[in-house]
């Protein structure tokens, strides 16, 4: 979530207040995920994000935020009206890594998702100016980029002691923990990984589908950063799934064609987003 990733192509092609906006959303939200996962005692955690639930609610009550993060957000909230519930559902979601390091059923994994990314969505689309209209699709655009963040990222989240595939998924297809720590590109470690591109996929496929046509061009940014993360997907199924050789990356001249072509398809009302048949494992 640094502003030194896919996302900042996305800020270029916003107005000015909105490109400040959404930085300060975004380092607000960067700020509290930092706090909890890179402190590695859980009690102090545990206590980070409590302070940080508190700051929600100084900055949405009317009383002075404690941070820089926070006194920055405060502004934003009230020129753009933004709604507290979704900076509630992040701080949840960010707490569940404290005591939730397994997920047994997609359904579970999905409210993680659901807090952790589609909330930032819904935030955002309420600074585009079309928060009832986008939710929809804020929602599966965030589940269908934290889905691509799992799959790509399976390597690192083991070496902190994190499995986000869901446990009924690794059953299904007859693999082990012990079998992705291994990162040896099995039949069966293929056929999961297809299987849960197949499901980002889907929900790449719900957002294009709930996107308003009426509301294309204040969206292109959200768009530009559901094309980055689609390439990073495709890349992953086109090198046979192995996301533990190299983690998988979109190059910059890659990220700013993509963003480029999706900003012009903007302006003559088009979707960003071409989503192709995905390939067969």
């Amino acid at each position: 979530m640094s502003r030194d990733t896919s996302f900042s192509y996305s800020f270029l092609v916003l107005p000015a207040a909105e490109r400040r906006a959404v930085g300060a959303v975004w380092d607000f939200c960067r700020a509290v995920d930092d706090a909890v996962d890179e402190e590695p005692v859980a009690a102090r955690a545990a206590e980070k994000a409590a302070d940080w639930r508190a700051e929600v609610a100084r900055v949405f009550e009317g009383r002075l935020p404690a941070t820089e993060q926070g006194r920055a957000l405060r502004r934003v909230v009230e020129q753009f009206e933004l709604s507290r519930p979704p900076f509630d559902a992040l701080v949840d979601g960010v707490e569940m890594d404290l005591h939730t390091r397994r997920y047994d059923t997609y359904d579970d994994l999905v409210e993680y998702c659901r807090r952790v990314a589609s909330a930032v969505g819904l935030m955002c689309i309420e600074i585009f100016g079309c928060r009832i209209e986008a939710r929809e699709y804020a929602v599966e655009l965030g589940l269908a980029l934290q889905l691509t963040n799992i799959i790509r990222d399976i390597k690192d989240d083991l070496a902190r002691g994190r499995v986000y595939l869901p446990a009924e998924d690794l059953r299904r297809f007859g693999c082990t923990e012990a079998d992705l720590a291994a990162g040896r590109m099995t039949g069966p470690i293929r056929q999961l990984l297809a299987f849960e591109c197949g499901r980002a996929r889907e929900h790449y496929l719900r957002a294009a589908s709930a996107l308003p046509s009426s509301a294309i061009r204040k969206l292109a940014a959200a768009e530009i950063m559901g094309g980055i993360y689609f390439e990073i997907l495709q890349r992953i199924e086109r090198g046979g799934y192995d996301v533990f050789s190299d983690r998988v990356r979109v190059p910059k001249p890659a990220r700013a064609l993509i963003a480029m072509t999706i900003w012009m398809r903007s302006r003559v009302g088009l979707a960003g987003l071409r989503l192709g048949q995905a390939p067969r494992a």
